[in-house]
């Protein structure tokens, strides 16, 4: 291996998120809006791309890759990219193949993203109300996303689900969300709602709800204790001693994360994003594509642009204002 990615503050970097697609069969409010113009396929990395992407970043000290969208599942062909990479699990070069998935795609591809290495999904819904569901995935449907959520537990695959902490959506769903995945054996964690995107008419501050608030009501009804562990992502987690399941809390707002932050986002279009809360961006298509023989200069620029990883982010929702505001679609980062 070759010398590995440190930035400019001493943090090596280990794990990879790629977006492989900015498409998606839903519409979530606080990720897109309902009419979304998503790019032409020139513009989007091909799978062959993809796999040499990654792999340069594997070469380079990647440990863990997640793959995200959009969703995922939806990219045409796509696992002809997830059975690629099983090679670099074979080798022992990468550690975890994983993916962030809606869960619509899954009772299609469940099996086959077990036969190519994968161990471990996350799945995202923000309640379990079919309703609510319908609202704010705006063409999402619950019932779809639980037979999904079934076909990946009969595989073999370990599901955590990711839920957006809404004030006033799902805060009474609470401790609905937190026994339904005690009771089929799956971890959870509670995002913060994040200022991004296309926000129209969507109350940023009127949606967000402090996951401070939200461990002070579950310590209410569950004993709770703190864990040292880390998954290598932003997490910081809890168990619940009454199930003995891990609860995470991922709070760029009310705790921000970036000291220990191991990680950079690459977009379906090519540009490396070395933090999520910043607009800073580098362009590894052209290299890519300029290069197509030699990994010298894709190298070059991968490490250019480590180089330009900041120190943390701006997200505040402190002053009752949206402080560090991001432009672009979560679905276009990539989660």
């Amino acid at each position: 291996m070759k010398t590995p990615l440190i930035d400019p503050f001493q943090r090596a970097i280990s794990y990879l998120r790629v977006s492989v697609t900015d498409r998606c069969d839903f519409r979530c409010v606080y990720c897109m809006s309902e009419n979304m113009t998503f790019l032409p396929k020139k513009e989007l990395l091909t799978l062959e791309e993809l796999d040499r992407l990654c792999t340069n970043f594997i070469r380079l000290g990647v440990e863990k890759l997640r793959i995200t969208g959009g969703e995922p599942l939806v990219r045409r062909g796509i696992m002809t990219f997830f059975n690629a990479m099983t090679r670099h699990l074979d080798s022992g070069d990468l550690k975890e193949l994983t993916l962030t998935t809606n869960g619509s795609q899954l009772e299609k591809y469940a099996g086959d993203l077990y036969a190519a290495g994968v161990r471990r999904i996350n799945i995202s819904i923000d309640t379990l109300d079919e309703g609510k569901f319908a609202e704010i995935t705006r063409w999402g449907r619950l019932p779809q996303v639980l037979r999904g959520l079934d076909a990946a537990q009969n595989a073999g695959l370990r599901v955590k689900i990711n839920t957006v902490a809404l004030k006033d959506f799902n805060e009474d769903e609470l401790f609905t969300l937190t026994q339904f995945c005690a009771d089929r054996g799956m971890d959870l964690t509670f995002i913060e709602v994040m200022p991004m995107g296309d926000i129209g008419n969507e109350n940023r501050l009127g949606q967000y709800w402090s996951l401070k608030d939200l461990r002070t009501r579950l310590a209410e009804e569950y004993t709770v204790t703190d864990l040292a562990e880390r998954t290598g992502g932003p997490a910081r987690y809890v168990r619940l001693e009454e199930t003995g399941q891990k609860i995470g809390f991922i709070t760029p707002l009310t705790h921000n994360f970036c000291e220990s932050c191991n990680r950079v986002r690459i977009t379906c279009t090519g540009e490396i994003y070395t933090c999520l809360g910043q607009e800073g961006k580098s362009d590894l298509r052209a290299p890519l594509r300029a290069h197509t023989d030699d990994d010298a200069p894709l190298e070059d620029a991968i490490r250019a642009a480590i180089a330009l990883k900041p120190k943390g982010h701006d997200f505040d929702y402190s002053r009752q204002e949206l402080g560090g505001q991001m432009s672009r679609h979560m679905s276009h980062t990539g989660g």
